[in-house]
């Protein structure tokens, strides 16, 4: 984006257009806004992204949800937050649609899209999202703003949603957070094999048991130090070796909830992934 186009630009953005934010891919990807430049509604995130390998600045609880969601389903091959819309582009359809540009203190400031997504999808490689909470849709100017956000990526052929809060379950939002740090750890084929031989049979006889109660007695019987069957269990949980429906809340999952995968299957999709 040339700068002299747009000299209504503060020095703010001007200076982040020459640090190459909004631009990238993966890891080289640099967000248009970072959790030290904006004021967030509720918490501000900095999270690792398995995907990207990058750490991602999100500015809500709602982002961060969203996120998680995204990066838990394996859908997606790049997530960019904060992702800046080409002000050129905004300000033509802001005049059409009859809609005042957003300004802060006399200077045009660059709109941005909470995410843009790109998927291993051939019928939708990309697709757009905007998170709001649901209360903020009541007011005329956000609902203005959206209005041109919608246009935008209409131009572009790119798919574009509006998720609130109410879209989001509590029970996959929490267990995907207790979870989500676990799928960076590191497991061999040997870690594999030896915690399945120890746990696959007492999963498969689908017992009453908790997770919790079943991971204690597991401690107890193999002197483990407390806490050692849990964490290694949440280990393979995160990393799909077993599954089980997401939606049950972690601290209710029985042993009956959970599945142990293929390991065969597994070891094919890693080496799928890693080339």
């Amino acid at each position: 984006m040339s700068v002299k186009k747009h000299g209504n630009l503060d020095l703010k953005q001007t200076k982040w257009l020459k640090e190459g934010r909004g631009a990238g891919h993966g890891n080289d990807y640099r967000p248009w806004l970072t959790v030290r430049d904006v004021a967030s509604t509720g918490r501000s995130h900095r999270i690792f992204g398995h995907t990207s390998g990058r750490t991602h600045h999100l500015l809500s609880d709602l982002e961060l949800a969203i996120f998680l969601v995204l990066e838990w389903n394996q859908v997606t091959t790049d997530i960019r937050e904060q992702f800046p819309l080409k002000l050129e582009d905004t300000l033509v359809l802001a005049k059409e649609a009859g809609i005042k540009h957003p300004a802060l203190q006399g200077h045009d400031y660059i709109m941005t899209t909470d995410f843009l997504v790109d998927t291993h999808s051939a019928s939708q490689p990309k697709f757009a999202i905007q998170a709001k909470y649901a209360k903020d849709l009541q007011e005329p100017r956000v609902v203005e703003k959206l209005e041109l956000e919608r246009r935008y990526w209409r131009e572009k052929s790119i798919p574009w949603y509006i998720v609130t809060e109410q879209e989001i379950s509590k029970n996959v939002f929490d267990n995907i957070k207790h979870l989500y740090p676990a799928g960076r750890d590191v497991l061999s084929e040997v870690e594999v094999a030896d915690r399945l031989a120890i746990y696959s049979p007492h999963l498969l006889t689908k017992g009453n048991l908790t997770l919790r109660e079943f991971s204690q007695k597991i401690d107890t019987a193999y002197a483990l130090e407390p806490g050692q069957c849990l964490s290694e269990l949440r280990q393979l949980l995160a990393q799909r070796i077993l599954i089980f429906d997401i939606t049950i809340p972690f601290r209710k999952l029985k042993l009956s909830d959970i599945e142990v995968v293929d390991t065969r299957l597994l070891n094919e999709k890693r080496h799928v992934s890693n080339q």
